[in-house]
C-alpha cells in the first residue's frame, strides 16, 4: 500500500490541497488497503490515517498497517475534525463525484476553518495497475475462463436462462471467486439484442443466440468478459455479423498501445462495424478500464480522447444488437503494454456451435 499512498500523496502536488479525504470504497481500499464498508480515508503530504468504527477496530489494524488508525466510535467526521485539527490543514479535497451533499456539507461544518475543496478526478489514481492488481485481476479471469467453459457443457435447449445462469454463478463460486463483478448477463433468442439483459424464466430454444456477460472477483478486483454462441448450427446472418463483431474486437486489439488515444481505439473497432453496415447498431462505447470497479477510466468511446498508458486494463467489447433478430457481443480484458497489450481472458471465440 506504501505506493499507493506515494501515489496520493503525488497527487496533493498536482491539486492544490493538504490532505485528500477518501470515503469512496474503491479509492479508500486503494490508498489505505482497508477493504471494510465504512471509514475515511485521509493523507497528507506527512500522514495517512483512517478512521474507522467500531465494527472496523481490528480489521483496520490488519488491513492498514501503513495508517494511523483513528477510532471514530459512531460520528466519523467528528473523530476525523480531531485527528486533523492540529495539522493545520487549509485546503482539503473530497471526492466530489461520489460524495453526497449532505455528507459534504457535514464535513465542512466539522471541518471548518479548513476549506473543503471538490475534486473531481480522484479516481484516476487507479487507472493505471501495479504488478500485483494485474495478477489479481488475471486470476479472476481464469476463473471466468473456467467457468465458460463449464457453461458449455451444460447449455441446452428446454432450460432457462434463469438456470443456466445460476449453474454459471454457481461454479465460478466454487472455483474461487468471491463474488461477481455485476449480476451476469445471459440473453438468448431476441434478447440477446439486450446488451444488459439479465436472465429470465425465457426456455433456451434451438438455433438461439446466448449472449453471456459475466465476471468473478478475486481479492477485491474485478473481471469482466462476454461471449455469445449458438445452440445448434448458426445460419448465414448469425455467421455474418459474429464475423464482423469479431474482425471489430481484433482490430481494436491490435490498435490498444501505450500512447494511443482512447477515442482511437475506439474508432478502430467502431469502423469495421460501420462498414460493414451495422455502424447504428452498435450505440454503446468500445471498452472501460477496470480494476477494483467494474467500471472505471478511461473510457474507451467517441466522448473520451486521452493517451493509453502501460498498466491500464481495458474491456475490449464490440458488439452488434439488432431489436427483434438478437445481438452479439465479444468482450476480453486487456492490459496495456509499451508496444502493444496482453490479453488477459482467454475463452474461446470462434464462433461455437453447441450440439443439440
Amino acid at each position: 500500500m506504501k505506493d499507493h499512498i506515494d501515489r496520493a500523496r503525488r497527487y496533493l502536488g498536482t491539486s492544490g490541497v493538504d490532505a485528500l479525504l477518501l470515503s469512496k470504497d474503491e479509492n479508500r481500499r486503494y490508498v489505505t488497503g482497508f477493504s471494510g464498508s465504512a471509514g475515511i480515508g485521509v493523507v497528507t503530504r506527512d500522514a495517512a490515517l483512517l478512521v474507522v468504527d467500531f465494527r472496523y477496530y481490528e480489521q483496520a489494524a490488519e488491513q492498514a498497517p501503513g495508517c494511523e488508525i483513528v477510532r471514530g466510535a459512531t460520528d466519523l467526521p467528528g473523530a476525523l475534525a480531531e485527528a486533523v485539527r492540529p495539522r493545520e490543514l487549509r485546503r482539503i479535497g473530497f471526492e466530489a463525484e461520489s460524495v453526497p451533499y449532505a455528507q459534504a456539507e457535514r464535513l465542512r461544518e466539522k471541518l471548518r476553518p479548513a476549506e473543503l475543496v471538490p475534486l473531481a478526478d480522484v479516481d484516476r489514481l487507479r487507472w493505471v495497475k501495479d504488478e500485483e492488481e494485474v495478477a489479481a485481476i488475471e486470476r479472476a479471469a481464469k476463473i471466468s475462463d473456467a467457468g465458460f467453459a463449464h457453461v458449455l457443457t451444460v447449455l441446452r435447449p428446454g432450460m432457462t436462462e434463469r438456470d443456466a445462469a445460476v449453474e454459471f454463478e454457481a461454479f465460478m463460486r466454487r472455483a474461487g471467486a468471491e463474488r461477481l463483478s455485476f449480476d451476469l448477463v445471459f440473453a438468448s433468442g431476441p434478447r440477446s439484442a439486450l446488451p444488459h439483459g439479465r436472465a429470465t424464466g425465457r426456455v433456451l430454444q434451438a438455433g438461439d443466440l446466448v449472449t453471456v456477460d459475466f465476471g468473478p472477483v478475486c481479492d477485491g478486483y474485478t473481471s469482466d468478459c462476454t461471449r455469445t454462441v449458438v445452440l445448434g448450427r448458426a445460419d448465414e446472418r448469425q455467421r455474418e455479423i459474429y464475423a464482423v463483431v469479431l474482425r471489430a474486437q481484433r482490430g481494436a486489439i491490435e490498435a490498444v498501445r501505450a500512447g494511443a488515444s482512447s477515442r482511437a481505439v475506439d474508432q478502430a473497432g467502431r469502423e469495421i462495424i460501420a462498414a460493414a453496415g451495422y455502424g447504428e447498431a452498435f450505440g454503446h462505447g468500445l471498452g472501460h478500464g477496470i480494476g477494483l470497479e467494474i467500471h472505471e477510466g478511461p473510457a474507451l468511446s467517441p466522448r473520451m480522447d486521452v493517451p493509453l498508458e502501460a498498466g491500464m486494463v481495458l474491456t475490449i467489447e464490440p458488439g452488434v444488437y439488432l431489436p427483434g433478430w438478437g445481438g452479439v457481443r465479444i468482450e476480453d480484458d486487456v492490459v496495456v503494454t509499451a508496444d502493444g497489450c496482453r490479453v488477459l481472458t482467454h475463452a474461446p471465440k470462434e464462433l461455437i456451435e453447441l450440439p443439440v
